[in-house]
């Protein structure tokens, strides 16, 4: 059974389902009684922006979790993507590349998730630093890892296997912003509407905001303004609705650059304000 997935069938978790479900802003997360739960409860924080506290979790994760295992690669992912949202590609990098390292090459659905993680992560990477074709050959290896796995393709990502739903949305998300780093906005508009399609039949809310972000980004980049602007302030609600501070900077940033939306641009100001005093460093360009 999958580490993350939010809708198994297994008992209810409030911190999976905070993780990877329905209430990704719960304020009090019970204790951790295993790596497992500290993962999640890393993932639950970093959403929320309490960067500092994340990595704690993760740390303690990392200081007891076996060198090579699932586990420690989903950890190590979750630390480069707290990086890659800072803008921090490069040292991003290097906990993707330990994360594919901890993830070996065994067949169940934890290593292929794990391994998954750690491509497209890496591809994100490449992305920050210019690197496109690094990226996509880095999707490339993902894709035919989630094809052997499930036995599906893009054409059927949204009837994707349950068991790597996360997966297949990832990779579209990585797919539309390479396509958006190229202009090229039918490739854009194309992978993010999969990923779109398939958050939306996922439990994951947090999930389900970042591809309509991204898909927002799409419609931009495709000259339709008017849905682009709509969808930003909707994914701005919804951000802060959910307390999903890291996705309400970035969909602050889209929406300053594409209305005329003075809120917006200080919004940019208050929650990058907000962050550094949880933790989060910027990078600085």
């Amino acid at each position: 059974m999958p580490a993350d997935s939010a809708a198994d069938g297994a008992i209810f978790d409030p911190l999976r389902d905070a993780a990877f479900g329905a209430n990704p802003g719960l304020a009090h997360l019970r204790p951790a009684r295993s790596g497992r739960d500290r993962w999640h409860r890393a993932v639950v924080l970093g959403g929320q922006g309490h960067f500092a506290r994340a990595r704690a979790e993760l740390d303690l994760l990392g200081r007891s979790e076996r060198p090579n295992s699932a586990l420690r690669s989903f950890a190590a992912s979750t630390e480069a993507s707290l990086l890659r949202q800072l803008g921090w590609h490069a040292r991003a990098a290097a906990f993707d590349g330990a994360a594919l390292a901890a993830a070996g090459d065994g067949t169940s659905i934890d290593a292929v998730a794990a391994r998954c993680d750690a491509l497209t992560g890496l591809a994100a990477d490449a992305l920050g630093v210019g690197r496109l074709a690094l990226g996509h050959s880095l999707l490339r290896r993902c894709e035919t890892l989630l094809t052997a796995a499930t036995g599906a393709t893009e054409a059927t990502g949204v009837a994707a296997p349950q068991a790597l739903w996360r997966q297949h949305i990832r990779l579209n998300w990585v797919r539309a912003e390479l396509a958006l780093a190229a202009g090229d906005a039918s490739t854009a508009r194309t992978a993010a509407d999969l990923a779109f399609a398939a958050a939306q039949v996922s439990a994951s809310v947090r999930h389900v905001v970042k591809s309509r972000l991204i898909l927002a980004a799409a419609l931009c980049c495709d000259d339709d303004l008017t849905a682009a602007q709509a969808l930003s302030a909707a994914v701005v609600s919804d951000c802060r609705d959910n307390g999903l501070l890291p996705l309400l900077w970035a969909a602050a940033m889209l929406r300053s650059a594409i209305a005329d939306d003075t809120a917006a641009a200080v919004l940019v100001i208050e929650t990058a304000q907000t962050i550094e005093l949880r933790g989060g460093r910027f990078r600085k360009t």
